[in-house]
């Protein structure tokens, strides 16, 4: 696969060779002998947990249910969720099911409001994430022999080592560089010229910013692939990435209390949704009010039960992700998840609508004058909270435009989302810049 520069027409995207010969068996299976493998690994991954975990333990016998009951792929539901709490509760390593001197690696989240969630995996766990990772690349177009710069961040965040594990096993010659010094990533996308990027989709943004404040064309990159992912994104940002870099743009999902990314993967010949790795991980979609299984097809909230994890299972984990399950299409055997819409503690309620993050960046994206760039900043003045969107302008745009700007985006808001909103239109470089997860929200309101 030639690395070589390539200069793109408005509209027009790199050839991908969708290459079916490589999937591998899982990817080919049926529903029906999906289903059986689901059912012999769930059984197996339940009982792992329940006599290996003292907190599944205590739990499944305070529910009344036993891993002896499962018989079938619906007994899951009757069984408790396990949550971002219950891991904080049992840190740091109590959610563990074999004996810490087998676990090979641990990874953790920020901890930044309060203990960090940690999670832990045995040799065979690294080798089954590489593998759906691998087959996550393969998916988004990536091949064999591509040259492939890494610029997830490395460290206790699974992307970064994650990302790089499952590039080296699907062939791919990898650039580590991890996440900052944007000169630097320019400088190695203009030298190493790679084919694919992996990156989270607020930070290639600020990549393309600055090639294009360097006199660089994007769409004269060697790059054709983008794997994006670790943050929600709409089709908005997906066709500003296009039209700017020249290049597919996939996504990738996954969270570390069930993997890390890889969980599930967009095709790029349809880019229709993500395929979710059944093979390994059995999802369910509820009401995030109720814990009530929807039925297909409805948005709710995203719940995980790993079926092949050593050192840390886990059984109906509640991602406060919010998507849908649609049938296979790429990959027929293997149910979709729409793209993530929102989480469910992204949700702001503004004098009682309810508005995510991502309903706010369609607006934006969709205006003329506007960059990507923006935030969500919530304050309580008196005894309702109040919405204050801040957003960037693009260079060329005059400021005595800015106003005119904030009118139509607070029109906008009021119109399709139903609440009111102040906007603030500034210059370039006027919103903070991140590495890797974008700040969308930015809550000042006091604490009771």
């Amino acid at each position: 696969m030639s690395n070589a520069g390539h200069s793109q027409a408005s509209g027009q995207l790199p050839t991908i060779d969708f290459r079916p010969d490589l999937h591998d068996e899982a990817e080919s299976w049926s529903v029906d002998q999906l289903r059986e493998h689901q059912l012999e690994r769930l059984q197996w991954s339940v009982r792992h947990a329940y006599e290996n975990v003292p907190h599944y333990h205590a739990s499944f016998d305070a529910a009344g249910v036993h891993p002896d009951e499962l018989t079938e792929l619906s007994d899951l539901a009757r069984f408790p969720f396990t949550t971002k709490a219950d891991l904080r509760e049992n840190y740091p390593f109590g959610m563990f099911a074999v004996p810490r001197d087998q676990v090979v690696r641990v990874h953790a989240s920020s901890g930044t409001t309060g203990r960090p969630t940690v999670v832990g995996y045995t040799k065979a766990d690294i080798t089954t994430w590489a593998r759906v990772f691998a087959r996550s690349l393969r998916a988004a177009g990536v091949r064999p022999g591509d040259l492939l710069q890494n610029s997830y961040g490395y460290g206790l965040f699974t992307g970064g080592l994650g990302a790089h594990y499952g590039a080296e096993e699907l062939g791919c010659t990898v650039v580590p560089m991890s996440g900052g010094q944007t000169e630097k990533q320019i400088q190695l996308i203009q030298d190493f010229q790679p084919r694919a990027i992996m990156v989270t989709p607020s930070y290639f943004l600020a990549v393309l910013d600055q090639m294009e404040l360097q006199g660089i064309d994007p769409r004269e990159s060697s790059l054709e692939i983008g794997v994006f992912g670790a943050e929600p994104w709409t089709e908005a940002m997906r066709q500003e990435i296009q039209e700017r870099a020249g290049m597919h743009a996939t996504d990738i999902f996954g969270l570390s209390e069930v993997m890390g990314p890889g969980v599930a993967q967009e095709c790029v010949e349809t880019k229709d949704g993500l395929h979710i790795w059944e093979d390994h991980f059995y999802p369910e979609v509820v009401n995030p009010l109720t814990g009530e299984p929807v039925r297909e097809g409805q948005v709710g909230e995203l719940v995980f039960t790993s079926l092949s994890k050593e050192a840390m299972p886990v059984v109906r984990y509640r991602t406060r992700d919010l998507t849908k399950l649609l049938p296979g299409t790429a990959r027929p055997g293997m149910r979709r998840m729409e793209k993530v819409t929102g989480r469910t503690d992204d949700l702001m309620i503004v004098r009682g609508v309810n508005v995510y993050p991502t309903q706010i960046e369609e607006i934006v994206l969709a205006l003329d004058g506007l960059t990507p760039h923006f935030q969500c900043v919530l304050t309580r003045p008196g005894r309702m909270d109040e919405l204050t969107i801040r957003i960037e302008a693009q260079p060329d745009v005059q400021e005595h435009q800015y106003d005119h700007l904030a009118m139509v985006v607070q029109h906008e808001v009021k119109n399709r989302i139903g609440t009111t909103a102040k906007v603030q239109v500034g210059g370039p470089e006027t919103i903070e810049r991140s590495v890797g997860k974008a700040r969308r929200i930015v809550d000042q309101r006091p604490r009771d």
